[in-house]
């Protein structure tokens, strides 16, 4: 494929929104709205402006915001969705028509005869109010290509700027999609976009294809947000497209891990540790021999570098641990152990892997102090916790820690108790040595009403991130105990380095 620019419209806003139990306000679409500007998008669809007052306030104010990117608002060939683009300011739209016969029939109830007088209509009628139009041709991948290369032969006469055939349903193959954006591509003198969806696993490969095909705009969201199996995530499609066809964006890949954990804590659409890219483990080592290999010649194991994208390498401890990731990571913490404490300390690594559980970071420190005789001084220490809940009371509750010869109390409210906990520990930790809770997870480890739980944390002060554990029969306890541990891993470790 020959190299060439490739324009990115994101719709984390609009269809990524429609990822089931996602819901955003105003600030929170403008707060994504500027993280994605930032990481250099082209066009940001965001959202559709007929669904209600808030989305268009939401809509105008990122109108207002001034951004770099192209701001569009997504409409159906109605002249009411159009004035309310209008009405919010926008540059564009995303004017889109069902085109399958099987939409024709049983979503529009329409010949195609009345499709094409409808969607010139509103197509017409939005360039005379002087806006940027792209016609999408909705499951286009299903449609009937004779009648859809005319229908958008007519919209491209009419005046569109650009077209979309959407993957609706995501049954396009790469071959198929290669086939379907070329023979399209060719027919049309403005650019071709591609939105395709993950239906069957296939959204990424199917956009690279599209693009190897002729299409010149990729529709993407932060993560693969988007309904039932979700969209075409923008950080896998722009890797790709970079590291396999030699096309660039105007994305900054190293901003991609940063806005993919925005969109995460704003959106509370937990991402996958398994997610290409921008996971937890996407370059997360556990096993000695890849470690090994890893720490000699990175590329190794990594396709591309961590840093390509903003992410970091991590070495994971458990049973298949190597000797050369535990030296490593001494070397790391600037230790200077004999060879027999290096043995002892692998050699209690590998036994609390056999137990069944990878090692926290404060569970290796521990075993490091132990082997290498230096005595743990924990900073902060739990004195009190209280927990209120109840059908008609808001979970609350208090903690009261000791730091040094200081005592601090907090409250918190939650959703639930663990929640309200977690909540007024957060504010504990963020006021001692703003330290920031990143990830939580839970696991039962014993079954029956009287399971004793396993709590595992991921905290950060900004410069250094400490996994932490907590086990208790009580969740709220083992919960705190976690935040507790690590707080005083990343607290003791600041000490020790001085």
């Amino acid at each position: 494929m020959a190299k060439s620019n490739v324009t990115v419209l994101d719709t984390t806003l609009r269809d990524g929104e429609q990822t089931p139990g996602v819901s955003l306000g105003p600030s929170e679409k403008i707060e994504i709205a500027r993280a994605i500007d930032d990481l250099g998008v082209d066009i940001i669809e965001a959202g559709a402006a007929i669904v209600s007052e808030g989305e268009r306030k939401a809509i105008k104010q990122i109108s207002k915001e001034k951004l770099n990117a192209e701001i569009c608002s997504f409409t159906r060939a109605v002249r009411a969705d159009i004035d309310a683009a209008l009405s919010c300011d926008v540059d564009s739209i995303h004017l889109v028509v069902p085109t399958s016969d099987i939409h024709l029939k049983y979503k529009l109830g329409k010949t195609r005869a009345e499709l094409v007088k409808m969607s010139y209509d509103a197509a017409q009628y939005a360039l005379d109010h002087g806006l940027v139009v792209e016609f999408s041709a909705e499951d286009a991948s299903r449609a009937d290509l004779v009648f859809l290369t005319k229908l958008l032969k007519g919209a491209v006469k009419l005046g569109v700027q650009r077209v979309c055939l959407c993957d609706t349903v995501g049954v396009l193959t790469p071959e198929k999609s290669k086939e379907l954006y070329s023979k399209v591509a060719g027919e049309l003198k403005v650019p071709v976009a591609v939105h395709c969806h993950n239906d069957f696993g296939m959204a990424t490969a199917n956009t690279v294809a599209a693009v190897s095909g002729g299409a010149r705009e990729v529709h993407v969201t932060i993560n693969g947000m988007g309904e039932r199996g979700g969209n075409a995530a923008l950080e896998e499609v722009v890797v790709a497209l970079d590291k396999f066809a030699g096309v660039k964006t105007g994305i900054n890949l190293k901003k991609l891990y940063s806005v993919s954990k925005l969109v995460e804590k704003v959106t509370g659409f937990p991402i996958s540790p398994a997610k290409p890219v921008v996971g937890e483990n996407a370059f997360t080592h556990a096993a000695g021999i890849h470690t090994h290999a890893v720490l000699k010649y990175p590329a190794t194991y990594e396709p591309m570098t961590p840093e390509m994208v903003g992410q970091k390498r991590r070495l994971v401890f458990g049973k298949h641990v190597g000797s050369h990731a535990i030296e490593s990571e001494l070397k790391k913490m600037g230790l200077k152990p004999t060879k027999e404490q290096v043995t002892e300390i692998f050699g209690q690594v590998k036994r609390l892997g056999d137990q069944g559980k990878f090692v926290t970071d404060t569970e290796f420190r521990a075993i490091v102090d132990s082997v290498l005789g230096r005595e743990f001084e924990e900073a902060v220490k739990l004195t009190d916790l209280t927990v209120f809940s109840g059908n008609r009371v808001t979970p609350t509750s208090s903690v009261k820690v000791k730091f040094g010869d200081k005592e601090v109390v907090e409250s918190g409210i939650g959703i639930g108790p663990v929640d309200a906990a977690m909540n007024a520990i957060k504010k504990v930790v963020e006021g001692i040595s703003n330290i920031r809770l990143q990830e939580y997870h839970v696991d039962s480890i014993s079954g029956g009403t009287d399971a004793v739980v396993n709590v595992v944390v991921k905290l950060t002060d900004g410069k250094r991130i400490v996994t932490a554990r907590g086990t208790s029969g009580d969740i709220i306890m083992a919960s705190v105990q976690a935040m507790i541990n690590g707080v005083n891993r990343l607290l003791w470790d600041r000490r020790i380095r001085g």
